[in-house]
């Protein structure tokens, strides 16, 4: 019997973390909201389907009673996240899903108490780069004493899915954020900072960012002082219009784009900390350890509401997933 639902199944990322768990064996279901994309692919992976729109709470919730697992691939997840959360926390359900937008994070903050109450996780971007930055955070604070800040950075490489730039525009937050004892605040978006992501071109400068970590590192730290920034590189930044652009990269694409991510903690005496993560291409990174992080809450690790991937299978778990390393700098 499947245990896991992948929704937005026959989206770029649903299908990749789709064939991933067909290949290695997972027993899931897919679904999505058209039929025949729905079909066609649950055939082509011999897998079971269903077929229901996220605004029909009785499909939707006939779906997720013969699972233990959702796991939400379907953005812009302003879109889907709160209809499928609350779904979830209805039917004892436990919900994953690979957003990088910040407000579904702050709905898993606002809704932790109703899900402690119904036993069920809410694990949002439990793939992508909550995972990487909140794993290399989690590694590098077991290596200083008494930290008072965390920086980050993820070098982004290569180019952009045609639904991460919907996601971008449909959610892109106008204030540029960051942590300061304890508090989000604004940050002035020319700010900058220097990262060595180990990739032979020495310190390089990084653009500040509001990334959801600022929710996440925090959720899991609570160390009250956090920047997060990005560099970009190759033809990451997409030109025309919606309808020229690619579902995604392809697969060729994403194996010679791989990405790095780099941390900087700063303890209270002044002194410093710093270590980085070679991993995959984001767009093979996120589905792949979606798929693993719903296995391990299908398997029985569950620790009820609001929580973050490092935070529930600790710093490691980045470096379950193929050609991830962490390094000491």
């Amino acid at each position: 019997m499947a245990t896991i639902l992948i929704y937005g199944a026959t989206g770029y990322t649903g299908r990749i973390a789709c064939e991933y768990a067909a290949q290695n064996g997972v027993k899931f279901i897919l679904a999505g909201r058209t039929k025949s994309k729905v079909e066609d692919l649950a055939a082509s992976l011999n897998v079971p389907s269903e077929v229901f729109d996220v605004s029909d709470h009785r499909k939707v919730d006939l779906a997720l009673k013969s699972v233990r697992v959702l796991l939400n691939c379907a953005g812009p997840f302003q879109h889907t996240a709160q209809p499928l959360i609350e779904a979830c926390i209805r039917n004892g359900t436990h919900y994953l899903d690979t957003a990088a937008e910040l407000d579904s994070y702050k709905l898993a903050e606002k809704l932790d108490e109703d899900a402690k109450a119904a036993g069920v996780i809410l694990l949002p971007g439990c793939g992508g780069s909550a995972a990487m930055l909140g794993c290399l955070s989690a590694y590098a604070l077991e290596r200083i004493s008494n930290p008072l800040r965390i920086d980050l950075a993820l070098h982004v490489v290569g180019s952009m899915s045609r639904g991460s730039v919907i996601s971008a525009a449909e959610n892109l937050t106008v204030e540029c954020l960051q942590r300061l004892d304890g508090e989000l605040v604004a940050q002035d978006p020319t700010n900058t900072q220097e990262f060595d992501f180990d990739n032979g071109q020495g310190k390089v400068t990084c653009s500040s960012i509001t990334f959801p970590d600022l929710i996440t590192v925090w959720k899991s730290t609570k160390i009250g002082n956090i920047g997060t920034f990005f560099r970009m590189t190759g033809d990451a930044f997409p030109t025309g219009g919606l309808a020229q652009l690619p579902d995604g990269p392809t697969p060729e694409q994403r194996a010679s784009t791989p990405y790095q991510a780099a941390v900087t903690v700063t303890s209270k005496d002044g002194s410093v900390v710093r270590a980085v993560l070679h991993t995959l291409n984001g767009y093979t990174f996120t589905p792949w350890a979606s798929v693993e992080a719903a296995k391990k809450v299908a398997a029985g690790v569950t620790q009820a509401g609001f929580q973050t991937t490092a935070g529930l299978f600790g710093c490691d778990f980045v470096r379950t997933i193929p050609g991830s390393v962490i390094k000491d700098l």
